[in-house]
């Protein structure tokens, strides 16, 4: 019995020798393996990173503006001992000015996608948000690129860290169209009347 058992076990070890080298290289690709223990922050194309957006901007422009000018023509006649006088005088004044000031804020979170990894290990991101409430839609867009060490521990990127960033906020439906002034007052406004 004991020999039968042990020319099976060589039979099977000579069978799985002889059927060549174990088909294992599947299980590890350097490229995409993560080990247990490391950090979960985005580094290849396909991971997610959370964009905190934080905006706040601010414009102000004043322009004054004086305009003055006087033209005066003088005509002097002398007509038998007679001296006659006349004068012509133009005067113009012009003030002006004008104010602009513009201020913006925006706060939101928004997970983006890397994209492509750049060579010297940027990531590029694009990420996209539709929030739709009854029939008003807001959207958010944002993309840009984004160095590792500013990705911190907790998978997130302040939008002040993003470069060449763009990021987008449009709004849709009634809300958005109320917030608009009407075709009529457009016209005259572009009239300037």
């Amino acid at each position: 019995m004991t020999s039968m058992k042990n020319s099976v076990l060589c039979a099977l070890l000579l069978g799985v020798t002889m059927s060549g080298r174990p088909q294992a290289e599947n299980l590890y690709d350097e490229h995409t393996y993560r080990p247990l223990a490391s950090d979960k922050r985005a580094h290849l194309p396909g991971d997610a990173v959370t964009i905190m957006i934080y905006e706040n901007s601010s414009a102000s422009t004043t322009a004054d503006t004086t305009v003055q000018r006087t033209t005066s023509v003088g005509l002097q006649a002398t007509v038998n001992a007679k001296n006659n006088q006349a004068t012509l005088g133009t005067n113009a004044n012009f003030d002006g000015g004008g104010t602009i000031q513009r201020s913006g804020n925006l706060l939101a979170q928004i997970t983006a996608t890397v994209t492509k990894v750049a060579p010297n290990g940027d990531l590029w991101i694009r990420g996209q948000q539709i929030v739709a409430i009854n029939s008003d839609k807001q959207e958010i867009k944002v993309e840009g690129r984004v160095r590792l060490l500013d990705i911190s521990d907790t998978n997130t990127v302040p939008s002040n860290r993003i470069a060449d960033a763009n990021i987008s906020y449009l709004g849709d439906g009634d809300l958005a169209s109320h917030q608009k002034p009407g075709w009529l007052s457009r016209f005259f406004s572009w009239a300037g009347l």
